[in-house]
């Protein structure tokens, strides 16, 4: 099987605070369904903050500010055989979270 990463970006989650708990049943819904079917490999929601950048010489830098540039709020890991079915769990999540979501392909491991 493969693995794939279904994303959103920080900001793009905008939840009115009275709809707070409905989301979080519906997100947790979906994560208990992809447990159950075997699929599921990790995932959570990302505080809000400014990044650390550590370089190649491990010296560390502020990195974005998440209201200038982009930065993953969330994410999903899951495990299946086809892109297909991982567009159809990323429906699934952006439907429960309501937000849109990007779904990305992992490399193979070469260890495998």
């Amino acid at each position: 099987m493969t693995r794939y990463l279904i994303s959103f970006d920080d900001g793009t989650m905008i939840i009115p605070e009275e709809e707070l708990p409905e989301v979080t049943e519906d997100s947790l819904r979906v994560v208990r369904e992809a447990r159950d079917a075997g699929v599921w490999v990790f995932g959570g929601g990302l505080h809000t903050q400014r990044a650390s950048v550590v370089s190649t010489d491990g010296t560390v830098a502020d990195g974005p500010y998440p209201e200038t540039k982009a930065v993953p709020g969330g994410f999903s890991i899951i495990d299946v055989p086809t892109r297909e079915e991982a567009l159809e769990w990323a429906a699934k999540i952006a439907a429960a979270c309501r937000c849109a979501q990007e779904v990305r392909e992992f490399m193979s491991d070469p260890t495998d």
